[in-house]
């Protein structure tokens, strides 16, 4: 596909920011610093990457997303909502009783292809994924958006050996690395050390760029749809809460929803 315009993506990466925030205020709560962190991934897979048709989201011959970090939806809602699986006004029932716009992605609300949130399971499912499109000679793509928090949990390991084992090479994880989780810096909380190389053990081929460059993110899932009979991880340095100064890098945004006048604060930096 060709490359869409950097400046558009931008703005539109500006309004998606505005529209988390906006509707995890309404709702009241939420993980404002995940979601914010990894805008520009998503919109970049949705914006040029990942095959699929809004308006007929079990269309066979698509690609596959899997948001394992799941506490990060308000952001795959806003994506989804922009590019027409379900109109925008259902961005204000986030977390409300009936919603299919829950607090972590279920299976049922158009362009949500497993239910996640129990972190550590999502590179799993990816991998049955990307095992199927194999056993059907499909040339479907499956890629998995996983928490550098997250990647604590065993299973994350697991999963690593069995794609490199099976030679997954139409799969494409991507790290969310913001440094913090919701009891703080990673390096605090469990060290994950050398991220690089511990994968590169593991057998998968690693990409490392800016989570938040949309140039950088659009060549690496170009380089990592060329690789062949090893999976690909792309490690992306992002910076958690991005875009509002007085919520970046703030553990304790984790996991809470901005108040009113901490909306009209945010939404002002965003102008």
């Amino acid at each position: 596909m060709k490359k869409p315009d950097i400046g558009k993506l931008k703005e539109q990466a500006k309004q998606l920011r505005r529209d988390i925030l906006t509707m995890l205020s309404e709702a009241g709560s939420g993980h404002t610093g995940s979601s914010l962190s990894c805008v520009e991934l998503i919109f970049s897979l949705y914006s040029y990457k990942l095959r699929y048709n809004a308006k007929d989201p079990y269309w066979e011959e698509r690609d596959r997303f899997i948001l394992s970090k799941g506490h990060g939806c308000p952001t795959l809602y806003a994506v989804l909502a922009h590019f027409g699986f379900f109109l925008k006004d259902k961005l204000k029932t986030l977390r409300q009783i009936g919603t299919l716009l829950q607090g972590h992605p279920q299976l049922g609300l158009p362009g949500i292809e497993a239910s996640t949130g129990s972190l550590g399971q999502g590179l799993s499912v990816a991998n049955g994924m990307a095992l199927s499109a194999r056993l059907d000679k499909k040339d479907t793509r499956v890629y998995c958006l996983l928490g550098d928090g997250e990647i604590n949990e065993g299973q994350v390991w697991e999963a690593a050996m069995t794609a490199a084992h099976y030679s997954l090479d139409n799969l494409c994880a991507i790290i969310d690395y913001n440094k913090l989780q919701i009891d703080g810096f990673l390096c605090d909380v469990k060290d994950m050390f050398e991220l690089t190389k511990k994968w590169e053990a593991f057998g998968w081929n690693v990409i490392e760029i800016d989570g938040h460059d949309f140039t950088q993110i659009m060549d690496s899932l170009d380089r990592a749809e060329k690789v062949k009979d090893k999976p690909t991880i792309i490690i992306a340095h992002t910076i958690k809460g991005k875009g509002v100064s007085f919520i970046e890098n703030k553990a304790e945004w984790h996991g809470i929803a901005p108040k009113p006048d901490e909306l009209k604060c945010a939404l002002r930096e965003l102008d």
